[in-house]
């Protein structure tokens, strides 16, 4: 089948680009430049110039293609609600090329909006209420073009799909420990983040490409609920600082803009994926990449 990718050139999409190749699919990747399109076409995929902010760009993706993945966002967070309503108008573009063909369409949400301090499965609804759960508003949207014929399926990602190359929260928070001199977590520590490292994340999107009905959720997390501490600790460890508390008002000195995330205790199952997909993760645990360095030179 030939998939249409958006952000095939980015951390994530190019592995989901990888493992598509490898399976024998062809891959049509969206990119705004040149060295996009030149990574593209050395990878073995095609080229569709265009970015989020060309709607008409994802139509013809879309239309050109047997299915949809939608990986591109925009992470700068200075100006995250902007972001946020880019990617749902993208949404309503690649949904709208899609309707009445019965085509698969899979977006990328994220685990964050879920209710916190419990575990949650694949068939717990996002609380978007909450300031910090403005993108899981797009996870609707998408599903919303199921009832029109398109196969839309969702995969939530943790905070962290880490690996060697990774510029995410994880990278963020190592950067903290290193101007800071102290890897910190908040309070006792006890808060966890799930996680999964980027390749069995990429693993997930093909067999959900392949395989999900249309409105199937799916949780790409490989550990259920990692306490901050531990986090911290691995962290502080490997560049050799010492590990403390930060409390109340600390936390946001300390962390800037990780603030908003770095509390959560938002463990996450994904059992109803493994089963759904038959999917096994089989890289490295986040602690493990931490401790092997793929961090510390950042």
């Amino acid at each position: 089948m030939r998939v249409f990718v958006t952000g095939a050139t980015g951390y994530i999409g190019r592995a989901v680009v990888k493992e598509l190749l490898n399976a024998g699919h062809s891959v049509l990747g969206l990119t705004r430049s040149d060295k996009g399109a030149e990574s593209l076409l050395a990878a073995g995929a095609e080229v569709q110039r265009g970015s989020l902010e060309d709607p008409d760009s994802l139509k013809e993706g879309a239309v050109a293609s047997d299915g949809v993945i939608h990986l591109a966002f925009d992470h700068d967070f200075s100006n995250y609600v902007g972001n946020c309503m880019k990617d749902r108008v993208a949404i309503e573009a690649i949904g709208t090329a899609l309707e009445g063909t019965g085509r698969p369409f899979i977006i990328t949400a994220g685990t964050l909006p879920l209710p916190l301090g419990q575990v949650c499965t694949e068939d717990f609804a996002l609380e978007l209420e909450r300031p910090t759960a403005i993108r899981g508003v797009a996870e609707n949207i998408a599903l919303s073009f199921v009832s029109k014929g398109v196969r839309v399926s969702v995969i939530r990602l943790p905070p962290t799909n880490h690996g060697p190359g990774d510029k995410g929260f994880i990278a963020a928070i190592v950067k903290v420990a290193q101007s800071t001199g102290v890897s910190a977590y908040p309070g006792e520590g006890l808060n966890r983040w799930p996680a999964i490292h980027y390749l069995d994340t990429a693993k997930i999107f093909l067999l959900a490409f392949e395989q999900a009905t249309a409105g199937s959720i799916f949780h790409a997390v490989a550990e259920e609920g990692i306490p901050m501490k531990d986090i911290a600790q691995a962290i502080g460890k490997k560049l050799n600082i010492p590990t403390g508390s930060k409390t109340g008002e600390e936390v946001a000195a300390h962390f800037g803009w990780l603030a908003l995330a770095i509390d959560a205790d938002n463990p996450v199952s994904s059992a109803k994926t493994r089963r759904q997909l038959g999917w096994v993760p089989t890289h490295a645990s986040l602690v493990e990449d931490i401790e092997n360095g793929c961090y510390s030179s950042d």
